[in-house]
C-alpha cells in the first residue's frame, strides 16, 4: 500500500526527534538565559557563571549519552526498539520537568548532574532509530523514510531555538523551557506505547500485503535474526566503517559547534538581544529542515532514474553536507559586527545546507548492515557524543571572551578543517554496498538444529 503503518512507524520517529532533539538542545538557549536577565519576571534568580562553566554545562550531557550508546544498540536487538526508547524518552523528559529545582538547589552543577543523566537516557536514541527503521523500512523506500523521520532532528532544532528564545523572554522565564519541553517529551512517550511496534511481524493491524512486503524485502523475520551473531571482527576490520566513523564525527564536530555555541555567538559578537536572538538561531535550523525534503525529492528521483548509484548519491550528498559550511566557516571568521546581515547570512546557510549529511552518511549504516544497523549506529554514536562533548569544551578554552571575534575565528577554522579532513576519507573508502560480514557470522548450533526433524527406524 502506498500508506500504511511502515509511514506511520516513520512518523512516529519524527516526532520522537523532535522531542529528543529539544530535550538536548535548548540547553544553548537557556544557559544565556539563565546569565542574562531576559525574562519579565524581575523575581526569576539569574547567575553568574562563568565561561568555562557554561562550557561544562553545554558539554555534561555527552559525557552521560557516550555511555549508553553502545549498550544502546545492543538492548535494541534484545528487548525491542519500541520499549528501550520509552524509557529513554520518559526519563529524560522527567529530569528535564525537575532541572529548575535542581538548579535552584546547587546551581550550575545540578545543571551538569541532570544534563548527564538525561544523556544516559537519551543515549539510547540513534541505536534505536536506525534498528527501527532497518526493520520497518524495505530496501526501495529506506532512503525516504530514513531521511523523513530525520528532519525530526532539524525540527526539533528550530524548536529548540526558536521557542525556547520566546519562553526565556516571557513571563515563565528560561524554567519555562524546562516545563514545556518536558511535557512534549511526556505526550510522545504515550503515543509510541499506543501505536509503535517493533517490527511489522508483530504489529497486530498491520496488512497481510504490507507486512509480507516488509519482511519479503528485508529477509530478517526474528527466526532468521536469531541466527546471525554480531560479527565484530567484520566490523572493526573493515575499511567502509571506519570512513562512515570519520565522516559522522567530522559532522558532528562542526554542526555541534552551531547548535551549542550559537546563542553565545550571536549574543557576544553581533550583541543581539533575547527575542533576536532566539529568532536569528532559529532560522538556520529552519532552512535545514526545509532543505532536508529538498534533498530529499532530489535524491528519490536520482535513484529512481538511476542517475546515480546509491553509493555516488551519499558521496555527493556528504561532499555538499560538509564541505559547503567548512567554507563558509573560514570566511564567517573574517565578519565582525559592522557585517551583521552578513554574517547572519552565512551561519544561516552553513548549517542549512548540512541537513544533506542525513541522506549522505546518517543512513550508511542500513546500507553496510541492515541486519546489525542498531549496533553500527551504537558505536558510530559513541564517539560522534565524545566529540559532542570535546567540542564545548575547546570552545571554553578557546573563547575566553564572548565579544571577541579573532577567539570565534579560531573555533571556525578549527571546524572547518575537521569538516573537510573528514569527508576526504568518505570520499576515499565509503561505500553503500551491504558488507560481507552482514549474514556471514552465524551461530552453528542454531543453523544445524533449525528445522531439523527426529526419525526413528523401524524395528
Amino acid at each position: 500500500p502506498r500508506l500504511g503503518l511502515r509511514h506511520l512507524q516513520a512518523l512516529l520517529l519524527f516526532l520522537g526527534l523532535v522531542v529528543t532533539t529539544i530535550l538536548q538542545f535548548n540547553v544553548g538557549v537557556a544557559v544565556v538565559a539563565m546569565t542574562n536577565a531576559t525574562s519579565s519576571d524581575p523575581e526569576l534568580p539569574h547567575y553568574n557563571w562563568t565561561e568555562a562553566q557554561k562550557s561544562y554545562i553545554l558539554s555534561s550531557f555527552y559525557w552521560g549519552s557516550a555511555v549508553t550508546q553502545f549498550p544502546g544498540g545492543y538492548l535494541c536487538k534484545r528487548f525491542g526498539a519500541k520499549l528501550v526508547l520509552f524509557w529513554g524518552v520518559i526519563g529524560s523528559s522527567l529530569l528535564t520537568i525537575w532541572t529548575p529545582q535542581g538548579i535552584y538547589a546547587a546551581s550550575w552543577r545540578a545543571y551538569c548532574a541532570i544534563r548527564w543523566l538525561q544523556g544516559l537516557c537519551q543515549g539510547v536514541t540513534l541505536p534505536c532509530i536506525h534498528q527501527h527503521l532497518a526493520n520497518w523500512a524495505p530496501a526501495v523506500e529506506r532512503t525516504r523514510l530514513g531521511a523523513f523521520s530525520y528532519t525530526g532532528f532539524d525540527c526539533g532544532n528550530v524548536l529548540a531555538m526558536y521557542a525556547a528564545g520566546m519562553l526565556a523572554s516571557s513571563s515563565l522565564g528560561w524554567p519555562g523551557i524546562s516545563y514545556a519541553s518536558g511535557g512534549l517529551g511526556l505526550a510522545w512517550c504515550l503515543l509510541w506505547l499506543v501505536l509503535g511496534a517493533n517490527r511489522a511481524s508483530e504489529a497486530p493491524c498491520i496488512g497481510q500485503a504490507e507486512k509480507r512486503y516488509i519482511v519479503g524485502d528485508n529477509q530478517r523475520c526474528a527466526r532468521q535474526e536469531r541466527r546471525l551473531a554480531i560479527p565484530w571482527r567484520g566490523i572493526f576490520t573493515s575499511p567502509p566503517f571506519y570512513a562512515l566513523l570519520c565522516a559522522r564525527c567530522a559532522d558532528t564536530w562542526g554542526l555541534a559547534t552551531m547548535q551549542t555555541e550559537l546563542p553565545s555567538y550571536l549574543s557576544g559578537v553581533l550583541g543581539l538581544e533575547m527575542h533576536s536572538n532566539a529568532f536569528f538561531s532559529a532560522l538556520p535550523f529552519l532552512l535545514m529542515w526545509s532543505m532536508c525534503y529538498v534533498y530529499l525529492i532530489i535524491a528519490d528521483l536520482l535513484l529512481r532514474r538511476r542517475c546515480l548509484s546509491l553509493t555516488a548519491l551519499r558521496k555527493t550528498y556528504n561532499s555538499i553536507a560538509l564541505w559547503t559550511p567548512a567554507a563558509i566557516m573560514l570566511a564567517l571568521g573574517f565578519v565582525d559586527k559592522s557585517q551583521k546581515p552578513l554574517a547572519l547570512a552565512l551561519v544561516t546557510l552553513s548549517v542549512g545546507v548540512s541537513s544533506a549529511a542525513t541522506i549522505g552518511s546518517e543512513l550508511n549504516t542500513i546500507d553496510l548492515s541492515p541486519v546489525h544497523a542498531s549496533i553500527l549506529s551504537g558505536i558510530l554514536s559513541t564517539f560522534t557524543n565524545l566529540v559532542a562533548m570535546l567540542t564545548p569544551l575547546v570552545v571554553g578554552v578557546l573563547v575566553t571572551e564572548p565579544t571577541e571575534r579573532g577567539e570565534w575565528q579560531v573555533v571556525f577554522s578549527i571546524a572547518a578543517m575537521v569538516l573537510f579532513s573528514g569527508n576526504v576519507i568518505y570520499l576515499i573508502w565509503g561505500t553503500a554496498e551491504t558488507q560481507p560480514w552482514n549474514d556471514s557470522e552465524s551461530r552453528p548450533d542454531s543453523l544445524d538444529f533449525e528445522g531439523a526433524k527426529l526419525e526413528i527406524e523401524a524395528s
